[in-house]
Order: C-alpha cells, then structure tokens, then sequence
C-alpha cells in the first residue's frame, strides 16, 4: 500500500506525543528510577527494531495482505463475504494471534528469555510498551506473516490492527490516571493501563494474566483475566524479582539479557 509508512509513522508520533502529555498531566505512579536513563534504552531499542525487520523481510505484514489478496490466499478471500465484515473479523483474529503469542512467550523457557526484556523494566510508562528484543520482533513478524497469508484479511484490515496494536500497546502501558467509573467501562472494550498493569507486575501469578494488549475479551474468554493487583496499582512492584537494579538495565544490557540473564520461575509451564 502507497504510503504505509508515512501514515503509520503519522500515527505513531501522534499518540506517542499524546499519552506523553497525559502522563504529564495525569501520572498515575511515581517513577522509582531515572526516566532519562529508561528513555534512552526503551527508545534505542525501539529504534532498532524495525530496522531490523526492513533489513530481514522483503516485504512486511501490509505487503503479505497484498499478496494474499493478488494470490487468493486465506480463508477470507474464500468466501463472498462483505468488505466490512471481513474488515472486522481481520482485526479481531489478528489481535487474537497477538494474545495467543503473548501467552505462548509466557509458556516456552525459552521464548520467555526474548520475552524478559519486555518485562525487567522497573517502571512503567509508555516506552514499556516499545521496549521488545530484536529477535522476539523478528519471530513475531514471522508469526505475523503466516497469520496474514492463512487469514487473507483486507489490506485495510492489517494496515488498521498494525496502527491500533502500535496505538494501544503504548496507551495501555502509559503511566497516566483513568476515573476509575471509565476505566471500568473502557476495559470492557479496550485494555486499558489499569488492566494491563497488573501483568506487569513482580508477583507471577500476575504476571501471567492479563495478555491481551488491544481487546480485552480474550483474557476473559480464557480464563486469564485479573482485575486489579493484590497489592494496589500505587503499592505493586513493577518488573521481576530477580532483575532489580537498574544500573544494569542499559541499551546494551537489554540486548544480551536473554544469553545471560536468569529466566527466574516466570514461564507458565512450570506451575
């Protein structure tokens, strides 16, 4: 698609300015680490990862769309089914394929290595939710890939569920105070900041619930939704046990975390 980049680009900067501003303006906690220190390796590693992803795949999750459709791959282009019909049920299996990723980094030692990364933050704020190894990137495109071609969902249908996953991955990590009469309202159709904090938290229990980052049904659907965390959102401790000082927690730290970090007793296939 013409100018897919700039447009997701567009979206992009948009709501990262925005809920930077709402965590401004509403914070939620208060940070117990340098914001500049996790700024700069949140957002180095952020900077990194699509460049790796251009440099590996000749063409990405909008462009697999557009071969699938010029192809007649995957179950949506089978059936006549109306654009708007198949424009919904894309993104909301797309965004399943997300939940069921994110329980599966959660479930297997070794994918749960990649998935650390995500999880050593100290804190939480907007950057938490760019904050991803290059390699769980790069097996997430291929999960991604493979999902497009046997779903065949529209080109429209990616091209929103890449801007809504981007949108809301750095919303529902934003640091930033809902009345809690909306929250309760909006997380019955969005996860919202409140809901996925829980999975952040230190306690395992926690840690594994609350997968979804776009919808939220999925985690209700299959049993791993959890409201609020025991011990408060003001009161709970962010990240994992055995990762606590944040002197270590650099750009270059993040990178070979997963070679040389101990995975703790977080996956879910050892309860």
């Amino acid at each position: 698609m013409q100018n897919e980049n700039i447009i997701r680009l567009g979206f992009f900067f948009i709501i990262f300015f925005a809920v930077a501003f709402w965590e401004f303006l509403a914070l939620r906690r208060v940070l117990t680490t340098s914001k500049t220190m996790r700024w700069i390796s949140n957002l180095g590693i952020t900077f990194i990862n699509p460049l790796v992803l251009h440099l590996l795949f000749p063409i990405l999750a909008v462009g697999m769309a557009l071969k699938a459709h010029e192809s007649g791959w995957g179950l949506l282009n089978i059936f006549e089914l109306p654009y708007w019909v198949a424009l919904v049920i894309g993104v909301a299996m797309l965004d399943f394929v997300i939940y069921l990723q994110h329980a599966m980094f959660h479930a297997i030692p070794l994918l749960w290595r990649l998935h650390m990364v995500h999880h050593a933050d100290l804190d939480y704020d907007m950057t938490t939710g760019l904050r991803f190894h290059p390699i769980e990137i790069v097996l997430s495109m291929m999960i991604k890939l493979s999902s497009v071609a046997l779903l065949g969902p529209p080109v429209m249908a990616v091209l929103v569920f890449e801007i809504l996953l981007n949108a809301t991955a750095m919303f529902n990590h934003g640091n930033i105070r809902l009345p809690l009469k909306l929250d309760h309202v909006l997380r019955l159709i969005i996860v919202t900041p409140d809901m996925h904090r829980v999975h952040h938290s230190v306690i395992i229990r926690e840690t594994n619930s609350n997968f979804g980052f776009n919808l939220p049904w999925w985690d209700r659907l299959f049993g791993t939704y959890q409201d609020q965390p025991a011990r408060g959102h003001t009161n709970m401790t962010i990240g994992l046990a055995q990762f606590r000082d944040a002197k270590k927690l650099t750009l270059p730290w993040l990178l070979a975390l997963p070679f040389i970090g101990d995975p703790g007793r977080q996956p879910i296939n050892r309860h």
